[in-house]
């Protein structure tokens, strides 16, 4: 089955999300207090740190060049995505057998697992309204749900004999959108599973790398195997010696007196593409 998919400054006040359960089961609540309940629980999702306010601001999923972005010294870098450490998870990279490319990350947290990917996108606006609509257009029994990010999708898919539901998130960003395949107890979009509760915090905390290379809407934004933060340390510290060194007076190599009109400088740039398409499976 075909996916493509892909989705404004930190928090002012962050407040702790709070679950509250309305569950059939408990024949004791009254219908009053079932109610408030309920109602709490959507401002629960409201006020969860993620989906409401500006993406940016108040919330991530975040971008290198957020203005009040949290501190990710600490986060693995795989390329278009840094991600948070966290107890518990597994990371399962996706990598293409002939050439080794990277092609997608997913963690998995018990019974869930949280997919993700970074897409290339217009200056202009977004594409997560557009591959919503898409997706809903050509997958029979996918619906649209109001979760703790917006409008999210609600996408079945058969595993073998059975039939299982994935939530499809999209975040739109400057210049990208990230797409996040929820499975299991984190894909029920009403739910308040802890393993749902802590893989949408996951996804919130991610950061988001675009990048400077051209790059057609919808392309994949290349990713590489995990770096972590010792070895960013390392080679930004190498870095910085070789800006010393190119700045200092003696410069191995410089030309001595005046550029004569032969010496040329030659630059070359490549356009990558990456894959439109994904596949759950």
């Amino acid at each position: 089955m075909g996916l493509f998919g892909f989705g404004k400054k930190h928090h002012e006040a962050e407040e702790e999300s709070k679950a509250v359960d309305v569950d059939d089961a408990v024949e004791t609540v009254e219908e009053t207090e079932a109610d408030e309940a309920a109602e709490n629980t959507a401002d629960t999702a409201k006020d969860g740190g993620f989906g409401e306010g500006e993406r940016g601001v108040d919330h991530g999923p975040w971008d290198v060049d957020d203005e009040n972005i949290p501190d990710y010294d600490d986060y693995l870098d795989i390329g278009s995505l840094y991600l948070p450490f966290l107890q518990g998870i597994e990371l399962r990279l996706k990598g293409a057998r002939k050439t080794g490319t990277v092609m997608g990350a997913t963690i998995t947290l018990g019974n869930s697992s949280l997919e993700m990917e970074a897409f290339a996108a217009p200056k202009s606006y977004g594409l997560w309204d557009d591959v919503r609509a898409d997706l809903l257009a050509a997958n029979e029994g996918s619906r649209e749900v109001e979760g703790v990010f917006g409008t999210e999708l609600i996408l079945p898919v058969k595993v073998k004999d059975k039939t299982l539901d994935t939530r499809i998130v999209g975040i739109d960003g400057p210049r990208w959108m990230l797409r996040g395949i929820f499975t299991g107890p984190a894909a029920r979009p009403d739910g308040d599973d802890e393993e749902k509760t802590t893989l949408d915090k996951y996804f919130s905390d991610l950061v988001v790398d675009r990048g400077e290379e051209p790059l057609a809407p919808r392309d994949m934004i290349p990713m590489h195997a995990p770096v972590g933060p010792a070895e960013r340390a390392k080679q930004a510290e190498a870095e910085s010696k070789d800006d010393e060194q190119s700045t200092g007076k003696d410069i191995p190599g410089k030309p001595k007196g005046p550029l004569s009109k032969t010496l040329e400088t030659q630059t070359q740039t490549t356009l990558r593409r990456g894959p439109l398409f994904s596949e759950v499976r």
